[in-house]
């Protein structure tokens, strides 16, 4: 029996929670393991280097693979290589061979995004890759939620990744199982090797790079959002640690709260007008922010940025096939997807440097400085013509 689309939006839900699950559990597990390891704090670094590399060489080529593989067998094997990663890392005797395990965790992660927000982008639209990236959302909030419930319990941290690890695998078998449904239920069906665009041909598209540059642009100021503004509210403001904890948390609620309501926004309202009221909204809210008025404000201004960024990538993702056409839809979601990555990375370190540099409050009035750029990037990308060659 073919399972019914609804089975697969389950199961792409699914995978993305998953997807966010290992991202919440590092933070809570660092400390145990850089002691288990005996390491210093910043040794986190080569780890997440690796992670960002196989992350972006995964979703640079994920058009590719898709071609070849389809798509039920491309999340397939994602799935494996995450799930065999996070069990390597229970299972590591030495921290490199934890490093080395994190350049297949994003091989995984790569793939397992790539694939479906092109599946989605091309067969759902909007309304659904908001839904999904809430789900991503539920899950990074997850994750911290469980590798504490393990630590509580004297579990070792490795309890942890090895049950996240048992659920990515079970997903895995879930898609072999299906990959006959992913291939017919998607117009990837008729996207042979043949037909699809090279990425040489692809990259050669002005409109491609804009679309990885907005994503740049945007990840960088969502991650550095939340990376910086627990300690411009403590260090900067002197916001007591029991505010300004749950404002941050509050950002990240809302961000997810935000996809979630553009799920339901996007069934009734075309997309550019919910992303010319984001982005306006981002920014104001940032400004705000930036004003340092009082703790409400700032708790005000943080939920509203969240829940104005949160459908933001996802609808920009849903809007690719029209802007690129078929042929190049696939390498385009890649590229954006490899920009996002490399904008988290490169985003945070920026505002860090500028707020090192010239003081907390100078960081604070870049964000909505940020968010205009944000906001011009986007209505450029929105305006570009659809075109099929």
């Amino acid at each position: 029996m073919r399972p019914r689309p609804r089975t697969l939006v389950g199961l792409a839900s699914l995978a993305f929670v998953s997807l966010g699950l290992p991202d919440g559990l590092l933070g809570v597990a660092w400390p145990s393991m850089r002691a288990d390891f005996g390491l210093p704090l910043d040794a986190i670094g080569p780890l997440l280097a690796a992670f960002t590399t196989g992350y972006m060489t995964a979703s640079v080529a994920g058009g590719r693979l898709l071609a070849r593989l389809g798509l039920g067998l491309l999340l397939a094997a994602s799935c494996l290589a995450t799930g065999t990663s996070l069990l390597g890392y229970a299972l590591a005797p030495t921290w490199w061979i934890i490093v080395a395990f994190g350049l297949v965790a994003g091989l995984g992660a790569g793939g397992i995004d790539t694939g479906i927000n092109t599946w989605a982008a091309e067969r759902h639209g909007p309304g659904i890759l908001n839904w999904l990236h809430a789900c991503y959302g539920i899950g990074a909030a997850g994750g911290p939620a469980l590798m504490t419930a393990v630590l509580a319990a004297a579990w070792p941290w490795q309890r942890g990744y090895a049950l996240v690890a048992a659920a990515q695998l079970v997903l895995a078998a879930a898609f072999v199982t299906t990959r006959g449904a992913w291939r017919t239920d998607t117009s990837a069906e008729a996207r042979s090797e043949a037909d699809a665009a090279s990425l040489g041909a692809t990259v050669r598209r002005p409109a491609a790079w804009l679309g990885a540059l907005t994503f740049f642009a945007y990840a960088g100021l969502e991650l550095g959002t939340g990376t910086w503004a627990y300690t411009v509210l403590t260090e900067g403001r002197g916001v007591a640690l029991t505010t300004a904890g749950p404002s941050v948390t509050g950002y990240w609620v809302g961000l997810t709260l935000g996809r979630l309501l553009g799920a339901f926004a996007l069934r009734t309202r075309p997309v550019a007008g919910v992303l010319r009221a984001t982005t306006i909204l981002l920014a104001a809210s940032l400004a705000l922010f930036a004003a340092a008025w009082s703790a409400v404000t700032d708790i005000t201004a943080l939920v509203l940025a969240g829940a104005a960024a949160g459908p933001i990538f996802p609808s920009l993702i849903a809007t690719t096939p029209t802007r690129m056409g078929a042929r190049h839809a696939a390498n385009t979601i890649g590229m954006q997807i490899a920009a996002a990555a490399f904008g988290q990375a490169v985003g945070p370190t920026l505002l860090g440097a500028i707020g090192r540099r010239h003081g907390l409050d100078a960081l604070a009035l870049t964000l909505p400085a940020l968010a205009v750029v944000v906001g011009i990037l986007v209505a450029r990308l929105g305006g570009r013509p659809p075109r099929e060659v």
